[in-house]
């Protein structure tokens, strides 16, 4: 058997990562795993079996890039996932629209263009909120993320317009349960539901991620967030080997799709004992299959 790749980055010295578990699952299935970082100058891909887009998250600071990447794997003899079309649909936030318009619900948002600090100065009346969040229109780790609120300085509205310039920006409201509750994150293999967990931020913070602070622990989610986060999936493109959507909770209580990550998303693997052994399970039965199982 052909070895298989994850793809990640030139390091992951600060970042948590969880993909050591499912390698080791593989590696006792007797599939060798090699890790090659997207900025390899010169890869090989011909030479895997398959190419798993797992931890290349820097890619938002070159874009264009990484999806000629994307590109020559999907080229090569190696079967790449999540297949290219999914990446291309996933990679610009503007998916979330999408997802509205097939009667999916999002946070509410705002499509913004280049915007100037008067503009963003005027979200917290628009929507009558207290505070909002402005992030990138492709972004992860929430870099270039900026909550303002209503008493935001000129400084701090100057910050984030000269952060957006030339590029589209979409604002949302901040979601109060991001705090009090947190962000809720279900994740799935091969379509079927894995397991979740609840991330909420640091004491004076509004991000989630681990890299800033968030604290994770392993939940048994309420069905309607199950139910939502499936009903999302279906929307989406596929086939999907893995995905993640993240949820937050609207002031009505209804669950709503913060994101839904298709193209490299933490798995938390580490917080189920089993998720591991259920991920490699669906890789290896993609080995076998010119399609993905349902």
């Amino acid at each position: 058997m052909q070895p298989i790749a994850f793809l990640t980055m030139d390091s992951l010295a600060d970042f948590v990562a969880y993909d050591q578990l499912v390698v080791e699952q593989l590696q006792q299935a007797g599939i060798t795993v090699h890790e090659v970082s997207w900025r390899h100058p010169k890869p090989n891909w011909d030479q895997f079996a398959m190419v798993v887009i797992r931890s290349p998250w820097d890619y938002q600071s070159d874009p264009e890039t990484f999806l000629r990447v994307l590109e020559q794997i999907e080229q090569s003899s190696a079967r790449l996932l999540n297949p290219l079309p999914t990446v291309h649909w996933n990679i610009r936030k503007s998916y979330l629209r999408e997802l509205e318009q097939a009667g999916q619900t999002i946070v509410p948002t705002l499509w913004l263009e280049s915007p100037a600090a008067a503009e963003l100065a005027h979200l917290t009346d628009y929507w009558n909120t207290p505070a909002v969040v402005v992030k990138p229109l492709i972004g992860a780790n929430a870099d270039n993320a900026f909550r303002l609120p209503a008493s935001a300085t000129p400084e701090l509205l100057q910050q984030a317009a000269n952060a957006f310039r030339h590029t589209t920006a979409l604002a949302q409201p901040f979601i109060d349960s991001v705090v009090s509750t947190g962000e809720y994150s279900l994740i799935f293999f091969s379509g079927h539901y894995s397991h979740a967990v609840l991330k909420t931020p640091k004491k004076g913070d509004f991000r989630v991620q681990e890299e800033h602070g968030g604290i994770i622990r392993s939940i048994q989610p309420a069905a309607d967030l199950i139910t939502c986060a499936e009903r999302c999936l279906q929307s989406c493109p596929q086939p999907l080997l893995y995905a993640r959507v993240d949820l937050v909770l609207l002031p009505s209580g209804q669950p709503a799709i913060m994101e839904v990550e298709l193209i490299e998303p933490s798995l938390y693997l580490s917080f189920d004992p089993q998720s591991p052994a259920r991920f490699a399970d669906c890789i290896l039965r993609a080995l076998d299959t010119p399609d993905l199982p349902s």
